[in-house]
């Protein structure tokens, strides 16, 4: 007989391994969670400065707080709830990340504390940056991740929107529940924060909460699994318990000649187990009935949360896809308004043999959820191609900038799109495992909702790429005025394509021009807007030939500094050499300090403490 010992220390360690990979890991996130801030009675805070650390504007803010009423003076003591998107991080937990730009008097612990009050910790934050804790370089940017919940169905399917919240002196379980309208439900809020003691005062933990319409979200049909300290502890208790479970079986049932394979191993065939490159069976669109019938849906690349329509809804909500509908026209198709299931949408319909731009963008924006990323609702495959976004009120940047129709936007309007369109790009660049490269940033791909943020949208030139790695395509593509060198000669994909294109998206929000110009009538060849600006800002002192290249439109509605320092980043990013442009997460630090600042700095200043070349000085 052989040893026991080993083999159930060899079962133990395979049921773990299992249990942990099927409750722990998480496979996607949601598109909302909250946290709880508290303010510190040490020093005054303002809603606008609370929102800022969250990417977020005081009137975002506001409606989650209807007991403030004064947002330039918020009381010490009291707690003000912001929201952000709880990503699914490398596939291991459930968090968002924001950047902070550390400063010299800055320590982990108390950046944690003090400035995120509590949110994360200093041990995470030296867990999930590379910075030594004690030797980490002023006006660096670092990562600020703070967990999340999208609930748990085997606590309750009834609640599907959790606050974060820091346990502080004076709270404890029914001080907690009472202040989320849950009083009689304290085994409810144990029992998604198992083995926490609320009695310590100290920790995070999960609370079900209200949207600002008093609802609480119900669990969607196939929930997120997150990763926690309860649901590890959890897991190894039951893990525990099934090992006695296992040496019983062993000792008494055991049969040497039934040599059982492990059956509870993680099937290597399981599409949820995969990363969404590798998933080649599901990128086959099945062939649509001639009938019109219900086609399958694309198990593996669209999650629970993309529905699925049937063409005869799409058909009778754009009025049997009418003129009066059209709002768009695309390289790969055209788009209609709709109203689907009480919501304003925008319907894309594409031809069959853009089969692989439809599978990119169903691939990208199934999975990949943040406020500044256009929100797929759904999909279809009947007849043609159809994909179903949000719809976004106020067109796109092309439109306001080039058009005659929209009106001209603010420069403080214009700053807050860049620093939008930015963080959208970081997000997929930096915190999704493998990372994506859009390939066709330009200022048509740029949405504006109502409350005038911008929007990342079009992901159908969308390239998987691993972090660290050029990867090469024979097919370039993307549109003209915007591509980068190395992508035109070589086919080179990288991040660093996207902050080319991102780079000529900011001289037109200074300009208003076309990526692609004539300097004047007698022009025989058209020049990129991204060497007429380089023209001017070779200069010495290039201001008063830069104002000549600002829009007029925005008459004196402008810093002439704030365009300079616009003009520096964007010349930053479109270096011929992929290398010596600035990451995105940079250029989201550089336009945060630029629109929220009102002093003067050196943007190549900057650049150049980021680990970037002095540009200004090279030349």
């Amino acid at each position: 007989m052989p040893n026991l010992g080993s083999r159930s220390l060899l079962f133990f360690a395979i049921l773990v391994s299992s249990l942990l990979r099927s409750e722990s890991f998480c496979q996607r996130g949601c598109d909302l969670a909250l946290g709880s801030y508290y303010v510190s009675p040490k020093k005054v805070q303002t809603l606008s400065n609370i929102s800022a650390l969250f990417g977020l504007t005081a009137d975002e803010v506001h409606p989650y707080n209807p007991n403030i009423t004064k947002m330039g003076s918020i009381p010490s003591g009291s707690r003000v709830t912001v929201y952000f998107p709880c990503d699914c991080v490398d596939g291991e937990y459930l968090a968002h990340t924001f950047p902070y730009v550390f400063q010299h008097v800055d320590t982990y612990d108390k950046v944690a504390d003090s400035v995120f009050a509590g949110l994360t910790t200093g041990h995470w934050l030296a867990e999930v940056n590379s910075y030594p804790e004690l030797n980490v370089p002023d006006w660096v940017t670092i990562n600020v991740t703070v967990n999340c919940s999208c609930g748990n169905g085997a606590v309750s399917r009834e609640y599907g929107l959790f606050v974060t919240y820091p346990l502080r002196s004076g709270d404890n379980l029914s001080s907690v529940a009472a202040e989320y309208g849950l009083y009689s439900q304290k085994e409810l809020i144990q029992a998604y924060n198992p083995g926490v003691d609320f009695g310590a005062r100290k920790g995070i933990v999960f609370i079900p909460a209200k949207d600002p319409n008093g609802k609480y979200h119900s669990l969607p049909m196939l929930p997120s699994r997150h990763r926690n300290v309860g649901v590890i502890a959890g897991t190894l208790v039951a893990a525990t318990t099934l090992l006695v479970l296992a040496i019983c079986f062993y000792v008494y049932i055991y049969r040497p000649k039934k040599k059982k394979k492990a059956s509870f191993l993680p099937s290597t065939s399981d599409d949820s187990s995969l990363p969404l490159g590798n998933i080649a069976a599901s990128d086959r669109i099945p062939v649509p009935t001639p009938q019109g019938g219900n086609s399958s849906p694309l198990i593996g690349v669209a999650d629970d949360k993309s529905v699925e329509f049937s063409y005869e809804e799409l058909r009778s909500a754009t009025n049997d896809f009418s003129m009066s509908n059209k709002i768009g026209q695309g390289g790969f198709g055209s788009v209609y308004y709709a109203v689907l299931r009480g919501e304003k949408t925008a319907v894309k319909k594409m031809d069959m043999d853009a089969s692989k731009e439809f599978i990119a963008e169903v691939k990208v924006l199934s999975h990949v959820h943040h406020l500044n990323l256009v929100r797929l609702v759904g999909y279809c495959i009947e007849g043609s191609l159809f994909l179903v976004y949000e719809y976004i009120e106020n067109g796109n940047l092309g439109q306001h900038l080039h058009g005659s129709v929209r009106d001209p936007l603010s420069w403080a309007a214009r700053l807050q799109i860049a620093l939008d369109s930015a963080r959208g790009l970081e997000y997929i660049h930096e915190h999704i495992v493998p990372l994506y490269v859009h390939c066709d940033i330009k200022s048509a791909n740029i949405l504006i909702d109502k409350k005038f943020r911008g929007k990342v949208a079009d992901f159908g030139l969308t390239k998987l790429t691993e972090a660290g790695k050029t990867n090469s395509s024979t097919r370039v593509v993307g549109t003209f005025g915007y591509i980068p060198a190395e992508y035109v000669l070589f086919g080179d994909v990288s991040p660093k394509v996207d902050v080319y294109a991102f780079g000529v998206v900011l001289y037109e929000l200074i300009s208003a021009k076309e990526a692609i110009v004539m300097t004047n009538e007698s022009a025989t060849y058209p020049k990129g807007l991204a060497a007429l600006f380089e023209d001017v800002l070779n200069k010495k002192h290039p201001e008063e030939d830069l104002r000549k290249l600002v829009d007029p439109r925005l008459g004196d509605d402008y810093r002439i500094d704030s365009i300079l320092q616009m003009a520096q980043l964007a010349r930053a990013c479109t270096q011929d050499n992929p290398k010596q442009r600035p990451a995105m997460k940079h250029i989201v630090v550089a336009l945060t300090l630029l629109s929220s600042s009102s002093e003067r700095w050196n943007m190549n200043s900057f650049l150049e403490n980021q680990g970037l070349i002095n540009l200004m000085s090279e030349r």
